[in-house]
């Protein structure tokens, strides 16, 4: 059931969208309008990483204020701005705190172990790592959360709910015991695969609906974040060990990208599972107007 919220949230998104669908030629509007959606579904992220790219430019010491601060406020202030504006609905903000809280204590446990730092100072942080990190794990969570609504998206034929989550327990875990234990995640890699090999995400771009299949969906999105990583350490925002200047992030970080997705689109299907279907679908009805 849509919330007066979230009814006035897709009504706003409709307007852009018509905009856009009356501006353009019938021949690329959809193409277009993906791409924008995409954008869209990305808003927080982007903005973040926008952040990111014109605070390291201009910085300069001395000022008042720390960089990791500003880059903090500046988070706390976009989502206070997306809320109010109804750019983002009450049940993504309920996703947005899950994955705070899964993402800081990643943050807390990685930093300590050595596999990056934060190197500027900052009032706020806490154990060596800036609060404004948690927003970063927030960003994902906000993505999976909005593309599921701008796409009116389905998943299907989605495997039991109980094997999704343990596969992302499974993944989150050895995130952190593969310090201490023989890393796994070559079969979590083929488990992904295996489990998801028949789901297809059936999604809508104008009235026709069109499918790609989860594996191939999770991929292209890890590929765009390990992106927004390297932006993130040729920022010298964080740095990874080992690395040095503007060396690309590893491909490895893909693949744990990669993993982090699924883990990330179970933990948003924990408050959204209604686009989940255990049977196959041939051709969904769009269950609300396009935007």
């Amino acid at each position: 059931m849509t919330t007066p919220g979230q009814s006035q949230t897709r009504q706003i998104e409709r307007r852009l969208g018509d905009r856009v669908r009356h501006a353009v030629p019938a021949g690329i509007a959809e193409f277009l309008m993906f791409i924008l959606k995409q954008g869209w579904s990305a808003l927080f992220g982007v903005l973040f990483v926008l952040a990111l790219i014109a605070s390291a430019a201009v910085w300069q010491e001395g000022w008042p204020i720390y960089r990791y601060d500003a880059l903090f406020a500046f988070a706390v202030v976009t989502q206070v701005l997306m809320i109010t504006f109804r750019l983002e609905t009450w049940a993504e903000v309920r996703v947005i705190l899950l994955f705070h809280v899964t993402g800081t204590a990643m943050e807390f446990f990685k930093v300590d172990a050595g596999s990056w730092a934060y190197p500027e100072e900052a009032i706020f942080k806490v154990l060596g790592v800036p609060l404004f990190s948690g927003f970063m794990y927030a960003s994902v969570g906000s993505y999976i959360a909005r593309v599921i609504r701008v796409f009116d998206m389905r998943f299907a034929p989605y495997p039991p709910f109980w094997v999704s989550l343990c596969l992302a327990v499974a993944i989150y875990v050895n995130f952190f015991a593969h310090h201490f234990l023989p890393d796994i995640r070559i079969v979590l890699f083929a488990a992904t695969v295996i489990i998801y090999a028949r789901t297809r995400i059936w999604f809508f771009v104008g009235d026709t609906a069109r499918w790609m299949p989860l594996p191939v969906a999770a991929f292209l999105s890890a590929l765009a974040l390990w992106v927004a990583e390297n932006v993130g350490t040729m920022t010298g925002t964080w740095i990874y060990a080992g690395q040095h200047g503007f060396d690309l992030v590893s491909l490895g970080k893909l693949g744990s990208w990669y993993l982090l997705l699924y883990v990330s689109f179970v933990t948003v299907t924990l408050v959204q599972r209604d686009a989940l279907s255990r049977e196959p679908i041939d051709q969904p009805d769009r269950a609300v107007e396009p935007v």
